[in-house]
């Protein structure tokens, strides 16, 4: 793993650090119940939970808090690739598409697997200055193993001179 990239895990890779990451930056994440389940430069998955903060009338999660934790798989693979940069990256979504599947039920985990290819963008911004844009797969499973629901992200990195 690369040195800024281990410094970004080991910051966030407790329970405490990330809650209180989710708390002071995203706290609507907070309130759903975001975890990070695991990190790598390559991959990271997020869990979620069907409960009372991220129901929806139907007896199932509402499509917000499936959208928090998608985003949430492949933008804590930016931010881990963006950290201690010498050249500061901007970082934003520009454009989401989702497929569900089937209800969101019990407890769910979020996975991008787009690690290389984020690492790959953000060095190409940093060194044409250029703003790269990408899409990102974050695909929910269920606690069987069965897709809900398939997210594309379109995010934006430019390098900021």
């Amino acid at each position: 793993m690369g040195t800024s990239f281990s410094q970004f895990v080991q910051k966030i890779s407790s329970p405490i650090q990330f809650g209180f990451f989710l708390a002071t930056k995203l706290p609507a994440a907070f309130f759903v119940g975001l975890r990070l389940k695991e990190i790598d430069e390559t991959q990271c998955s997020i869990g979620v939970r069907h409960s009372f903060f991220s129901k929806n009338p139907f007896r199932s999660m509402y499509f917000a808090a499936e959208a928090m934790a998608a985003e949430m798989s492949s933008g804590l693979l930016a931010f881990g690739h963006i950290y201690n940069q010498p050249t500061k990256v901007s970082m934003l979504v520009v454009k989401m598409n989702a497929e569900y599947h089937k209800k969101g039920t019990g407890k769910l985990k979020f996975i991008c697997e787009d690690g290389i290819a984020i690492k790959n963008a953000i060095a190409e911004t940093i060194q044409t200055g250029e703003g790269i844009t990408l899409i990102c797969k974050s695909i929910g499973i269920n606690e069987v193993g069965e897709a809900v629901a398939t997210f594309h992200f379109t995010w934006s990195f430019k390098a900021k001179r």
